[in-house]
């Protein structure tokens, strides 16, 4: 499941986005986005958290790596209603 302050919906970016439903301080560790799996597809699984936030070439989140677990934070304060997004570094964007 997601955070309770950030919800899936509709995204001018690509398909469905990432959006909080309230005011995101900066720094804030969001989750785990991706599991660490060899047997898998690029090497993780995602969780709902990576599976929905979209890329940008200016995000406003970043992954860092925690063992076998990619967590997400975030780099500004992330408005009400703004869509949270992050710099893909093992997926070609579409």
């Amino acid at each position: 499941p997601l955070p309770p302050y950030l919800t899936v919906k509709s995204s001018s970016v690509d398909g469905l986005g990432l959006f909080s439903t309230e005011l995101i301080k900066r720094a804030t560790t969001l989750g785990v986005s991706h599991i660490s799996d060899r047997f898998m597809q690029n090497g993780y699984i995602r969780t709902p958290l990576g599976g929905f936030i979209n890329h940008s070439d200016t995000p406003n989140c970043k992954t860092f790596e925690e063992g076998r677990f990619l967590s997400i934070i975030t780099l500004t304060d992330i408005k009400e209603g703004q869509e949270l997004t992050l710099k893909y570094t093992f997926y070609n964007p579409s």
